[in-house]
């Protein structure tokens, strides 16, 4: 790959025809309409946060150079940024008034109301630059290679570099639009950033089975994304069918493995309602993240609520008590193993042998106190179900 500095060039020059979309959140043209700000392989903007590209405008004035931005070279007088988008985008952001500065009294500032000699200074300031012409695969590669500064790329935007063309284009105008009036319904099943791709990177974790490379691979050149958004749209409309309450940590489960294994089950969600609220306000419940799952399988999987279980205090007396009273009788300990007839009918387990169980299972209403405590031999408590 071929590389060539200049440093000829000022933030002036890059500004010239600066278009900022904020409709997509993103930068798209500068220096006379020669430069692509963001192509496709590029994240979104995530310095618009009153810090970072606040950051960026004092460094201008202080003088601070801003680093290395590298070109790609794509046609005749045609450049993409391959690195500094996020720098870029913010000065011309800054210098189109998207934004204000606190100035040394504590007054914000938009660019028009800076005096002549900052203005100047923000302008005149010099670029290093290198441009680089290479075959696409090279610039690609590099792309990864010199992500070394500000933000790491995540696992998804170096995906969406990877694989850039037709179908990314769509998908991240579907899926990593923060302007989207979906995003508020989507946000109640999805965790992250639709700046940082995490709606999209879910949407196609879902549809591919968790096999997303080889995805992106086979539909990188599709113009179409109708399979994407179809799949992505059946979850969300099973799951707000099924689950009509929204609670905080349904945000960011299985939505798509829920939805491959139990979508062909019926469910009727007044009870399912019922039953969620029910298991919410349990105390028993130590893991609220998997109620909704334990639902789905008609509630035979407790270990999915990581119910409470019995301090060690409670196990003592319990063992305590059975061992004192299965002597006397003497029997086992163990009450399945005395009324068995093998060998064990008459052992006494030590405690540490011994398991805690619930006399009336949890699932049907028995509570975790030393009054439905009762201690097992392991290899009987581990063989009872439904505990």
């Amino acid at each position: 790959m071929k590389t060539t500095l200049k440093t000829d060039l000022t933030v002036k020059d890059i500004s010239e025809g600066f278009v900022y979309n904020d409709y997509e959140g993103k930068g798209l043209f500068g220096w006379g309409g020669r430069l692509t700000i963001q192509p496709e392989y590029q994240r979104n903007y995530i310095y618009a946060d009153g810090k970072r590209d606040v950051a960026v405008i004092q460094s201008l004035l202080k003088g601070y150079p801003l680093g290395l931005l590298y070109f790609v070279k794509v046609g005749e007088e045609k450049y993409e940024i391959l690195d500094g988008q996020q720098r870029v985008t913010s000065f011309g952001r800054y210098i189109t008034s998207k934004f204000a500065i606190k100035d040394e009294n504590g007054m914000e500032q938009y660019f028009d109301g800076l005096s002549e000699d900052k203005r100047e200074k923000i302008l005149n300031a010099p670029l290093t630059i290198y441009i680089c012409e290479g075959e696409e695969s090279e610039i690609k590669e590099w792309f990864k290679t010199i992500n070394i500064a500000g933000v790491p790329l995540n696992n998804q935007e170096l995906l969406n570099a990877i694989y850039s063309g037709p179908f990314v284009t769509k998908a991240r105008e579907e899926f990593s639009n923060s302007q989207n009036a979906n995003i508020q319904k989507w946000s109640a099943y999805i965790k992250g950033d639709v700046n940082r791709q995490d709606y999209l990177s879910t949407a196609l974790n879902w549809v591919s089975k968790a096999n997303v490379d080889n995805y992106m691979s086979q539909h990188r050149y599709d113009n179409s994304i109708t399979e994407l958004k179809a799949y992505f749209d059946s979850v969300i409309t099973w799951a707000s069918t099924v689950f009509k309450d929204i609670k905080s940590d349904m945000k960011g489960l299985e939505w798509g493995r829920l939805y491959e294994t139990y979508h062909k089950n019926s469910y009727d969600p007044n009870k399912v309602s019922e039953m969620l609220c029910q298991l919410y306000a349990d105390p028993q419940v130590q893991d609220t993240k998997g109620i909704c799952e334990y639902i789905l399988g008609e509630c035979k999987d407790t270990k999915l609520l990581n119910i409470r279980v019995f301090d060690d205090n409670t196990k003592r007396i319990v063992y305590e008590k059975q061992s004192q009273d299965a002597k006397a009788k003497e029997i086992s300990n163990c009450p399945l193993c005395a009324m068995g007839n093998d060998n064990n009918k008459n052992r006494i387990w030590e405690l540490k042998e011994m398991d805690a169980d619930h006399v009336q299972a949890w699932s049907k209403g028995g509570s975790t106190d030393i009054e439905n405590c009762q201690m097992l031999c392991q290899t009987h408590n581990r063989a009872k179900g439904n505990r």
